[in-house]
């Protein structure tokens, strides 16, 4: 099988993937804090998502 490009990012992703599982399921668990705040640029509220541990 040659190796074209799409075939090497589905082998890295895949690689990448495996080795990540086992380290996202020791993790614990996150939350996520949504929060509004004003911005002055859009004049208006915008939500800001921020991950805690």
């Amino acid at each position: 099988m040659p190796l074209t490009r799409r075939s090497f990012l589905a082998a890295s992703a895949g690689a990448v993937a495996v080795r990540a599982v086992p380290v996202v399921q020791r993790a614990p668990k996150a939350r996520v804090v949504l929060k509004l705040v004003y911005d002055k640029s859009l004049g208006a509220m915008r939500a800001v998502e921020r991950i805690v541990r």
